[in-house]
């Protein structure tokens, strides 16, 4: 049986720019190129007579580099953008009350 750790290497070289940026797309004269916030784990393991490994990993749309006579423009995804900025305003909100609630005593 191959060693779990050189193959999970292998698989996770594939990983880093090349996720995060996709290959470039001409539409009508305009180049894009997707890019989106990647993230990926790996575990294995081998004890007496028994080896395993396993992994996962997600994707998250952020949005595309638009590059056009008048230059290079990065237009972001307003779903994603709405997604992050929700939770992190309440987290923000609940901190500025306890600050607010500290400095009144």
């Amino acid at each position: 049986m191959p060693n779990i750790a050189l193959e999970l290497g292998k698989q996770a070289a594939s990983f880093g720019v090349k996720s995060a940026y996709g290959e470039p797309q001409d539409v009508d004269g305009v180049s894009i190129t997707p890019v989106a916030f990647t993230y990926a784990g790996f575990g294995g393991g081998s004890g007496e007579g028994a080896e395993g490994g396993g992994g996962g990993g997600i994707s998250v749309p952020v949005g595309v580099y638009v590059r056009r006579e008048e230059g290079l423009r990065f237009e972001p995804n307003i779903v994603t953008l709405v997604v992050v900025a929700v939770p992190f305003v309440w987290v923000a909100g609940r901190v500025l009350t306890r600050v607010i609630r500290a400095l009144k005593k």
